[in-house]
């Protein structure tokens, strides 16, 4: 990919994904799952650009959302709703309304106070609302802490007495019906035993219920498949199938996933230019035009991106922090790295920038969000103007 003429076409800070390297991605995945029937929701949460969601609706996907806003992103992308999940802790009543009146595949619940709501609404709406529950297995996924979703610590979800009680519930009420289960434990997760185990407990779960009479449909395993940021040792499709499928003898589901970084994470790339160089004593700082509020990742997680200095020069590498103009100590993308000598606009590539980039972006500083591009069959496109002054005040420009 021609990094330099991307950034001289559209300017930096900059996102650039892959879309030959999604749909590559998600066909690994469909060709794991193909023994059995299968859903691919992709986790809108990751990358919601509208042009990416409209990729991936061609290429037969679904998406879990979590939140109203997601939903009809989705859904204004093309998605078809008998493939879309509502999934998230709180659900306003406004947003669940509009969720059913959308009609969509089905509504994942986190726990019974919010069942009584969906319930409540439904009746309202004189209808019989599908509905799924996210069920906690208690598994550690071995991942950060931050994004650890399946112990009881964690917010997400309701434990395995919660969760038959509510099928129970939902089996005996004329406006629920429980046609899914489903578990998230985490993401980034690198290890195929997490997975393995988890599915061995709701899959046990569903047998219980099936002899209740409840009749589960989709079994919806989340997302969380982890990619190579640096040295990860990363899981293959075939074997994360495999892992699901052997807890799921003799039971007749749609085995529906949700990746999200799996799908988008390593087609992303994020171009950042060099404003110029300091030196505070012994230490040595690359000031570049990105900054925090375009990709919050490193000051979040202390997540580690590649980083890829584009120059002719080779110049003596030293050690260096690359940071940006945000007015906060934590605005930087890498800390004591190995980097030769920049000058001004040197460009640098910042790896593995699909997922969870662009999507947690803010206006912080006053700084308008960056330009987004395509690149398909090596042609380049803008699927996101970069934001102008006026567009970040426009929402208060009158009101003064």
């Amino acid at each position: 990919m021609d990094f330099k003429s991307l950034a001289n076409k559209y300017d930096t800070p900059l996102y650039v994904y892959n879309f030959d390297y999604i749909e590559q991605r998600f066909n690994e995945l469909k060709e794991a799952f193909k023994a059995r029937k299968s859903l691919i929701c992709y986790a809108v949460k990751a990358n919601s650009n509208l042009s990416v969601l409209k990729h991936m609706a061609n290429l037969g996907a679904g998406c879990d959302c979590v939140s109203i806003g997601e939903v009809k992103r989705a859904l204004y992308a093309g998605v078809a709703k008998y493939k879309i999940i509502f999934s998230g802790v709180g659900k306003k009543d406004s947003e669940i309304r509009e969720a059913l009146m959308q009609d969509i595949l089905m509504i994942n619940l986190e726990s019974e106070e919010e069942m009584g709501r969906v319930e409540f609404i439904a009746q309202e709406l004189g209808i019989c609302a599908r509905i799924s529950i996210r069920v906690n297995p208690n598994i550690d996924p071995k991942t950060h802490p931050y994004i650890s979703t399946g112990l009881h610590e964690n917010k997400f979800g309701v434990d395995l007495d919660s969760a038959k009680r509510m099928y129970l519930k939902a089996k005996n009420s004329n406006h629920l019906d429980p046609v899914g289960i489903h578990f998230h434990i985490g993401s980034q997760i690198t290890e195929l035993n997490p997975f393995r185990e988890a599915a061995k407990v709701l899959a046990d779960l569903v047998r219980n219920l099936k002899s209740l009479d409840i009749n589960i449909k989709f079994f919806d395993v989340g997302g969380g498949i982890g990619i190579q940021y640096k040295d990860e040792t990363t899981i293959a499709p075939y074997d994360y199938a495999q892992a699901i499928f052997e807890s799921l003898t003799g039971l007749d589901v749609t085995l529906t996933c949700e990746p999200g970084r799996f799908l988008v994470g390593n087609s992303g790339y994020f171009l950042t230019k060099v404003l110029y160089e300091k030196h505070n004593g012994h230490k040595r700082f690359v000031i570049v035009d990105g900054a925090m509020n375009d990709l919050i990742r490193p000051s979040l997680y202390k997540a580690y991106h590649e980083i890829e200095l584009i120059s002719e020069k080779n110049e003596e590498i030293t050690k260096a922090d690359i940071v940006g103009p945000i007015c906060e100590s934590g605005d930087f993308f890498a800390k004591d790295i190995d980097l030769p000598k920049t000058a001004h606009d040197d460009l640098l590539v910042v790896k593995s920038a699909g997922a969870y980039g662009f999507t947690m972006s803010s206006n912080y500083n006053t700084r308008g969000r960056v330009a987004e591009v395509a690149v398909q069959g090596g042609v380049d496109r803008l699927i996101r103007h970069r934001e102008s002054f006026e567009d970040m005040i426009a929402k208060e420009s009158d009101l003064i």
